[in-house]
């Protein structure tokens, strides 16, 4: 009996659509080309990824056992994509539905090819994936401190992103350090963290930060029984340092920020950035179309436009504004689906367990701010837990003497 090694995928379509996802929408105009405006490189990185994938695909032996992979979850997440595009044809006048339509095809075909290639070798997938998020929230954090700093509202970003894209990349960098100090069994990928930690205070982003707490907060509760003392003694050494580290080498801007958007804005005057009224529009425009939607953008169409507003800053009141009943039902299937997929772990508890808290982060973070295309964090982790949790792994083969 012999063990045939399990096959390993390329790293270049892992690494080209991790780049695609982070990047966001990124025309050569944002470099300086605006005679290149129309060249989208999301489109050209997503060709280049499902080329190289094509090549891997083939090259991987046939699996020696056939098991039914439970991809419910997957077929009702398109269908749901589909829909959406397909609600621009009774959107108002004044959508946007072009742009919108290219965002969710780029969307769909981004969590399809990442699952296609997740699914050729789980454990190599979802461990690179992390580490390179490690590596992207090292760089983004960098950026924002010397390059880009502190915007019009004192907040900071990177790369021409927003700060609450930005807050998202900080804090699964945080999770990303979590991860491979579990795979690796060092504590030296924690090391980052208080960089992270104070790159997603600069933000300015009060929900991302109550979403990474969230979901740390459930992580520590589901592993409470396996905490030592010691480990719980030197996890609140590490915070206290990890505090004074940020206290001596934050910015001077650090301490104004702070004291003006989480003190003064939040707990003083209580502001939410008028999320309240926007989050009324969306539902009185939900309840005015409640079967099918106002359509693709339509509340850019009905509302935004008057009111200088882009999106409802909350998906799945997006949803129900623009899908009515029909896309809501389509989004629970295609999340009750996946959980159904990733409950318990799966065959691989530990990835898929960290692949869904990235998951579950960037969808709370999705409650509020940003648009449909801002949550491809979410699709795309939700496609590695997936595959971590229902991929087989290979099994050993009778080779003749």
């Amino acid at each position: 009996m012999s063990w045939l090694p399990a096959p390993r995928v390329f790293l270049a379509p892992g690494l080209i659509l991790i780049l695609v996802a982070i990047g966001g929408r990124f025309t050569l105009d944002r470099a300086g080309y605006t005679d290149l405006a129309w060249v989208d490189l999301r489109v050209a990185g997503l060709l280049v990824a499902l080329a190289v994938l094509l090549v891997d695909i083939s090259r991987r032996p046939r699996p020696l056992v056939t098991q039914d992979r439970r991809e419910g979850w997957l077929v009702a997440t398109l269908l749901f994509f589909l829909f959406q595009i397909a609600s621009g044809l009774w959107a108002p006048a004044a959508s946007r539905v072009g742009p919108q339509t290219l965002d969710l095809v780029l969307m769909g075909a981004l969590v399809l090819i990442f699952y296609l290639y997740a699914v050729g070798d789980p454990e190599t997938v979802v461990r690179t994936a992390f580490l390179l998020f490690y590596l992207a929230a090292i760089v983004f954090a960098l950026a924002a401190l010397f390059i880009n700093g502190p915007g019009e509202q004192g907040r900071y970003s990177a790369f021409g992103g927003g700060p609450n894209v930005f807050v998202r990349i900080e804090i699964l960098g945080i999770i990303s350090a979590v991860a491979l100090a579990l795979f690796h069994r060092r504590l030296l990928p924690l090391l980052a963290t208080p960089l992270f930690g104070l790159a997603a205070v600069l933000s300015g982003s009060r929900a991302g930060l109550l979403a990474g707490a969230a979901v740390g907060a459930v992580a520590l509760f589901k592993i409470r029984r396996r905490l030592h003392p010691g480990a719980i003694a030197g996890a609140f050494a590490f915070v206290a340092v990890a505090v004074a580290t940020i206290a001596a080498f934050a910015p001077p801007a650090f301490t104004s920020l702070f004291q003006e958007r989480f003190v003064e804005q939040t707990v003083q005057e209580r502001y939410l950035s008028d999320r309240t009224d926007i989050w009324a529009a969306a539902w009185r425009l939900a309840l005015e179309h409640p079967i099918a939607g106002a359509g693709l953008d339509g509340f850019y169409g009905y509302i935004g436009i008057n009111q200088f507003v882009e999106y409802p800053h909350n998906y799945v009141l997006g949803v129900a504004a623009e899908g009515g009943l029909i896309g809501i039902g389509l989004l629970t299937a295609a999340v009750l689906l996946w959980t159904t997929t990733v409950r318990g772990g799966g065959l691989r508890p530990q990835l898929t367990g960290l692949a869904v808290a990235a998951a579950v982060f960037v969808g709370l973070s999705s409650l509020f701010s940003g648009d449909y295309y801002d949550s491809r964090l979410a699709w795309l982790f939700a496609a590695l837990a997936a595959a971590a949790a229902a991929v087989p792994a290979r099994v050993p083969e009778e080779v003749p003497a």
